[in-house]
């Protein structure tokens, strides 16, 4: 009998997006978590013992500094779960212990978005391109099922008899992020925009894209038309409440980041014909929860996708007091009345395909094709909607973005000055 191989995989970050991506390793077979990072080992700590209590660790290490845990022998590969303002220089700690020979891990998988810049992005591919490693990107929704499998369907039963697909609707809305980090424009690297559009934008290309191909080589940037907006948390009584919730946040009267951005991007298709992605993204949406909705239209055919036509609801009357928790929803905004039940968020959203396809790919020394290259892309598209935004003008391709830093990063922007 031929012994089963798993690989060894290290957590670097321990925050809310490491605790999804635990839940989510129930789905993964070819897979252990063996080590955890923060800069708190106490938080490492947690994060390691729920691990072995979800029963997807092995004999989990907590550490607190990062190059300790690349030259754990245990670690074949990382995942870089750390807030953006700290990925970089992560990332450069990583590719040192690798190039030195003082680690052995093989590959690495980068949370989005890849930079707060164009130019981080790029060091970031630099580097990890460099030291040789294999790299993914960790974008869920492109991996989320119900979108992959729509896909799959559109493109075999109706773009392969009336032709390629069009125009892709992609949306994420909720209420607003969990940590102080992401609502600083220079920590976030600006707002909604950069922390969500991200998902979006991608995801509106791999829907506009042939199954086994790659958006970055079938869809070339033609041009974006984009729009922020501070709608909400703008406001006086929101600003305080963001200062009372979240202890270092600006002074979102003075310094916000747009909690609403929209961006019309139109590409040349591989077929040589104009597609769109419209994205929309929103930290001011007040609903059940997280709402991330998709729609793809053809010459014959359409799909659409809401994560919250969920299979189940839920019905809890005004009198049975609720304590306030996110149990039935990410971004749960009420606990009576009708809500939505997500049964399993982290396979809904696509964690649970992701991290699985990742360590498949990672364990036979495959380069997966959601690779840093589209997190650098993706980068670029956002750069360039922050630029018509800022310019109230559309952004046409090639445009020079290297050096551009929006003005919500550096904390200049506030359109109620």
């Amino acid at each position: 009998m031929v012994e089963r191989k798993t690989l060894g995989v290290g957590l670097i970050g321990a925050g809310f997006i490491g605790h999804f991506h635990v839940r989510s390793w129930q789905g993964v077979r070819d897979a252990d978590i063996v080590a955890v990072s923060s800069l708190m080992l106490k938080t490492a700590s947690e994060l390691a013992q729920y691990a072995e209590e979800t029963g997807v660790g092995n004999a989990l290490t907590a550490y607190d500094d990062v190059a300790a845990l690349v030259r754990d022998p245990r670690v074949d590969a990382v995942w870089v779960l750390t807030p953006n303002d700290s990925r970089l220089d992560v990332v450069r700690t990583i590719c040192e212990e690798v190039t030195s020979g003082r680690s052995a891990v093989t590959s690495i998988a980068i949370e989005k978005p890849l930079g707060r810049t164009l130019a981080e992005a790029r060091e970031v591919l630099d580097l990890v391109e460099k030291a040789g490693l294999l790299h993914g990107y960790l974008e869920n929704q492109v991996y989320a099922p119900g979108i992959t499998r729509a896909r799959e369907v559109i493109w075999s039963r109706g773009a392969a008899l009336a032709g390629s697909p069009y125009l892709a609707r992609c949306a994420e809305e909720h209420s607003g992020p969990h940590a102080t980090w992401f609502w600083n424009g220079p920590s976030e690297g600006g707002g909604v925009l950069n922390d969500m559009m991200c998902h979006s934008v991608e995801a509106g290309r791999f829907l506009l894209t042939p199954p086994g191909q790659d958006p970055s080589t079938w869809l070339k940037p033609v041009s974006v038309t984009a729009t922020i907006a501070s709608l909400k948390w703008g406001r006086g009584r929101y600003a305080r409440k963001l200062r009372e919730t979240y202890p270092g946040v600006v002074d979102y009267t003075k310094q916000p980041s747009e909690d609403y951005a929209s961006a019309t991007y139109v590409f040349e298709n591989g077929d040589g014909e104009p597609v769109v992605v419209e994205a929309t993204t929103s930290w001011s949406f007040v609903g059940a929860g997280l709402r991330l909705s998709f729609e793809l239209l053809g010459p014959e055919y359409s799909m659409s996708s809401n994560t919250l036509d969920t299979e189940s609801t839920i019905f809890l009357s005004r009198e049975l007091q609720q304590a306030q928790g996110e149990d039935m929803l990410e971004k749960q905004n009420a606990e009576q009345g009708l809500m939505p039940l997500v049964a399993d968020e982290s396979a809904t959203y696509g964690y649970a395909a992701e991290d699985a396809a990742l360590a498949r790919h990672f364990l036979r020394g495959e380069q997966p094709l959601e690779s840093l290259t589209n997190g650098l892309q993706v980068v670029e598209l956002l750069m360039a909607a922050y630029l018509s935004a800022q310019s109230g003008k559309t952004v046409t391709w090639p445009v020079d973005l290297e050096r551009f830093v929006p003005d919500v990063a550096q904390g200049t922007w506030n359109p109620r000055a």
